[in-house]
């Protein structure tokens, strides 16, 4: 039997939760409802199931959206589920606001049900490709757990690693640059082999025709990883591109984190579509600050 997907809906108006659900409800999906952010969160965390999405209201009392989804963002079994923000704020102020934040969508109330089930249906199989890649990585990790541990260094500021990853037509994904460099270098190539197949779930082989970030849960490591993933047009190679991606793994990475990271790696791929050389100490000192420094 196919598994209904949980959404959660947070609105103070009544009506437009029993009709939310009953939207959600006929298109195959099990609903669980809260009345503003602290009802919510009180929700969660009885609950014997995580939501595969969050839909929430902005004006609400007791907790609005925006503390709501903050208070998310830090929570490492929630900070990567999709989130929806569905609101009667309709100025482009509030709008910015809203995905500034981090939100997935930002949708605007009256809004048109087909264009918000498709947003939702994009969302949740994203969601569920990501886990995917979280399961298979880990399973990696764990059969070469030695490996892994032994490649850390023993302070936690060096245990933030940063990865270049290139496909290569012959040879398949190619760890060229890292740091910093350990004894086990041959072990951190792998990993960012590794990480670059699993990617592959997500967006399938020869489909990085636009930036994509990717969170990434190392939990029997009780580590962290946030890749991106890009390619420039040069006919030389299979499909007319170049694929790549760079990526950072450490201790913790909140969502938070992740924002600030983003444009770091987007920098770096910015850079090798200029063909310009990349300094990957600079660049990973720059990522240290934000993940040893206390997020937004």
């Amino acid at each position: 039997m196919e598994i209904r997907p949980l959404i959660l809906i947070v609105d103070d108006n009544p009506d437009i939760l029993e009709y939310m659900k009953g939207v959600l409800e006929h298109n195959e999906c099990e609903v669980l409802t809260a009345e503003n952010g602290e009802d919510a969160l009180a929700k969660l965390k009885s609950s014997e199931e995580e939501p595969e999405l969050i839909i929430s209201d902005i004006m609400m009392p007791k907790m609005d959206g925006y503390d709501f989804f903050i208070a998310l963002s830090e929570q490492p079994i929630y900070c990567r589920t999709p989130f929806i923000f569905l609101t009667a704020l309709d100025k482009p102020e509030d709008i910015r606001l809203g995905k500034l934040l981090g939100a997935d969508d930002y949708f605007t109330k009256p809004v048109d049900e087909d264009t918000l089930l498709a947003s939702i249906a994009g969302k949740i199989l994203r969601n569920m490709k990501n886990k995917k890649i979280n399961m298979e990585l880990n399973k990696f990790l764990m059969e070469s757990k030695e490996s892994f541990k032994s490649s850390l260094p023993k302070e936690d500021r060096e245990k933030i690693i940063l990865l270049e990853v290139e496909w290569d037509d012959r040879m398949g994904p190619q760890t060229t640059n890292s740091y910093p460099e350990t004894s086990n270098q041959e072990f951190l190539e792998s990993l960012g082999s590794q990480l670059y197949v699993a990617a592959s779930t997500i967006y399938g082989s020869g489909d990085f025709s636009k930036a994509e970030g990717a969170y990434i849960s190392i939990e029997n490591f009780g580590m962290d990883g946030y890749a991106l993933f890009d390619s420039y047009t040069d006919k030389s190679f299979r499909g007319g591109h170049k694929e790549y991606m760079f990526a950072v793994v450490a201790p913790k990475i909140s969502y938070l984190h992740t924002l600030k990271i983003k444009k770091v790696l987007q920098e770096l791929s910015n850079k090798t579509k200029d063909r310009q050389n990349l300094d990957f100490k600079k660049n990973w000192k720059a990522l240290s600050d934000i993940i040893t420094h206390t997020p937004l």
